[in-house]
């Protein structure tokens, strides 16, 4: 099961979690409708280059990552987004396109949306089509420790 690995690390921190099961669905906008969670509070992953390194994006399903911005954020003189093709590799325990935004799980850097810090609980991807997490932010950004900036515009 792909969320074990998140699961474990979230049980040893003494982190709270709430587990969903739902029926399969393939982009952020369906999960979050599926769901009944608001697209502001579901978090999308988005993988990015900067300047040859792989990050994690991570912004709200009612948002689109902005590489400008990110770029500028990361000091980077190139982003550009990485198709699923070219990342699956690095996420071997996770769906493709599923992976949750939980970058020290795959040593990776992890920029947030200063959107999210706003949101009370946040949802995500657990590595499947079929199962997201529901945490406290505050506990997420503990965990992560990611850079936080203005990387999202709207839809």
């Amino acid at each position: 099961m792909p969320a074990q690995k998140l699961k474990q690390i979230l049980d040893q921190r003494s982190i709270k979690y709430i587990s969903i099961n739902h029926s399969p669905t393939y982009t952020a906008r369906e999960t979050a409708a599926s769901t009944f969670v608001p697209r502001r509070e579901f978090a999308k992953t988005i993988i990015v280059d900067l300047d040859d390194e792989k990050v994690m994006a991570v912004v709200s399903a009612s948002r689109h990552v902005d590489l400008a911005s990110l770029r500028s954020l990361a000091g980077a003189n190139e982003a550009r987004l990485v198709s699923e093709d070219e990342f699956k590799a690095l996420f071997p325990d996770c769906e493709p396109g599923a992976m949750p935004p939980v970058g020290s799980l795959y040593d990776m850097r992890v920029f947030v949306d200063e959107m999210i810090t706003e949101i009370d609980d946040l949802c995500f991807n657990a590595g499947s089509h079929e199962q997201i997490l529901r945490m406290d932010c505050g506990d997420y950004l503990k965990l992560e420790q990611p850079v936080v900036g203005k990387i999202a515009i709207k839809e």
